[in-house]
């Protein structure tokens, strides 16, 4: 069991979410080592979320002994300033509380109670670590392949552009299909749905770039650990994520998207990139030598 000193932390962004929305999730903190959990609340008006967490802390048996053990919830609701500085937000007052992991989940994730204390254990183990993401799945099981190089502007705009089937080859290569999803690889890239950070880390290389209001945050943040750390992705043990892809069935958060992709691409670079041709070749070659020892 981890300790005072080995404190986990984690935060949860909404958007116009109600308790329903967040309670596996929830679930999955109370029966992990998780010590605080915040809640930001991102919409638009005051919801019934605040009220609806506090009658689920009154009336909840396994979330009251939780709470008498000393787990916490803390509910913030303040401006819509994007998902990267509400998670910001939550950082620092972990930071402020001495702990010393910190996970940034979606409310649409929910995962087994090995889980966290799994992943801590290898990070205890393993100081060269920085970042982890597990094996995340789709509701029905399947993989979904969110450990990936480095993107091209090329990628993307073949991804939103061009039917499935004309850029399978290259997609494959993006997402490391190659790899089989069943090893553990250092990637440079790594889904924002469930990012679990050495605090030490985040203190060394900085928090979430706040230029970004949403998409394009968790691949710039992953990018500056994985300079010095290994970002794993970790698939011995796996999450569920309902991943709703809303970028795609929404104008509004397309241009969003798109804005974002714009900003990392200024940032790291649209055709010359030394650095991203230097992490994909690595991982392209870990994963070849990987596949060759089996």
């Amino acid at each position: 069991k981890t300790t005072e000193q080995e404190m986990i932390t984690a935060s949860i962004v909404t958007y116009n979410d109600h308790l329903l929305d967040i309670e596996a999730i929830l679930r999955s903190i109370i029966a992990s080592p998780i010590r605080k959990v915040w809640i930001i609340d991102h919409s638009d008006e005051v919801t019934t979320l605040r009220e609806e967490l506090q009658q689920y802390m009154q009336r909840d048996k396994d979330l009251k002994e939780h709470i008498s053990r000393g787990f916490q919830i803390e509910y913030l609701h303040e401006e819509n300033t994007g998902y990267g500085r509400g998670n910001n937000r939550a950082i620092r007052l972990a930071m402020e509380e001495d702990s010393h992991y910190h996970l940034v989940v979606n409310p649409d994730v929910w995962f087994a109670s090995d889980v966290i204390p799994t992943i801590w254990k290898y990070m205890e183990e393993n100081p060269d670590v920085g970042q982890i993401m597990p094996k995340v799945l789709f509701l029905d099981g399947k993989i979904q392949p969110l450990a990936k190089l480095l993107a091209t502007p090329m990628d993307l705009i073949c991804r939103i552009l061009l039917p499935e089937w004309m850029i399978k080859q290259r997609n494959n290569k993006y997402e490391l299909l190659h790899s089989g999803y069943d090893k553990i690889m250092n990637a440079p890239c790594l889904s924002g749905c469930f990012m679990f950070f050495r605090v030490s880390t985040l203190k060394e290389v900085g928090l979430f770039a706040e230029g970004f209001f949403m998409y394009g945050e968790d691949f710039d943040l992953t990018r500056r650990i994985h300079r010095h750390y290994k970002t794993l992705f970790f698939p011995m043990v796996n999450v569920y994520h309902k991943f709703s892809r809303g970028s795609y069935h929404s104008l509004r958060l397309f241009m969003v998207h798109m804005a974002s992709m714009v900003k990392y691409f200024n940032k790291w670079g649209w055709i010359y990139d030394a650095e991203r041709r230097k992490f994909n070749r690595q991982i392209l070659k870990d994963i070849k030598m990987a596949n060759l020892q089996d």
